[in-house]
């Protein structure tokens, strides 16, 4: 039998078949190189973001405040919106146009910006129901992204206020006053908040807003805030 393989049909596919081989095994390394070489040139902030985008809710805010069913006043500088899932009778957003995510994004230069939110939040109370008390304030770990003053009516008479995280959010300290945050900017320069410290105040036992009984559930709760008045004295 001859030893010469372009002479011999075995050898022949034999040879072939090696430079198929060798050919998709290339092909595979340089694929899986260049794919390490765009991992390499990434930031450690790039690769958690690949890994772990937002949730599609934590920036519904920025479409609501552009629904026109939803918007209640706007200028120059803010638009309010109602609340989708409103937490009282009356429950509004205020929301800056500028760019600004959250409250550790505040800088001295919005001072200006938060007062004005402010008092558009206070004029939009006042032509809801001049004579029910309302509290202007921030959470102080908003679930959503995109600066929000919350302009909520005492009553908190809603079919959407369902489970503790929702009232003592807005019941505990965990809801920091508007006036509170512009003094913080202005002595500070800056706004922090304790996340940890925070997420407690989520899990206190609760407790009527108004006489500090301690309530065992949310419909006892609220069964039990109806007997007080909101009307401003």
């Amino acid at each position: 039998m001859s030893a010469n393989p372009g002479k011999n049909p075995l050898m022949r596919s034999i040879g072939f078949g090696f430079t198929v081989a060798l050919s998709v095994s290339y092909l595979k390394y340089s694929q899986v190189m260049a794919s390490k070489r765009k991992s390499e040139g990434k930031s450690e902030d790039d690769k958690v973001s690949a890994k772990k985008p937002a949730p599609f809710w934590k920036t519904g805010l920025l479409s609501s405040m552009h629904d026109p069913d939803l918007q209640v006043y706007k200028d120059d500088k803010v638009i309010i919106i109602k609340d989708k899932y409103p937490k009282a009778k009356f429950h509004f957003l205020v929301m800056p146009k500028d760019n600004i995510p959250n409250l550790k994004s505040l800088k001295k230069e919005n001072i200006e910006l938060l007062k004005h939110m402010h008092e558009k939040g206070k004029e939009t109370a006042e032509k809801s129901d001049p004579d029910l008390q309302f509290r202007l304030g921030y959470h102080a770990v908003p679930s959503m992204s995109h600066l929000h003053l919350h302009v909520i009516s005492q009553d908190f008479d809603s079919p959407c206020l369902k489970n503790k995280k929702h009232w003592n959010s807005f019941t505990t300290e965990y809801f920091v006053d508007s006036e509170d945050i512009i003094k913080e900017l202005e002595k500070n320069g800056k706004v922090i908040k304790d996340v940890s410290h925070s997420q407690e105040l989520l899990k206190k036992n609760l407790r009527c807003h108004v006489c500090r009984k301690e309530m065992t559930t949310m419909p006892a709760l609220k069964t039990h805030i109806k007997q007080h008045s909101y009307k401003k004295s």
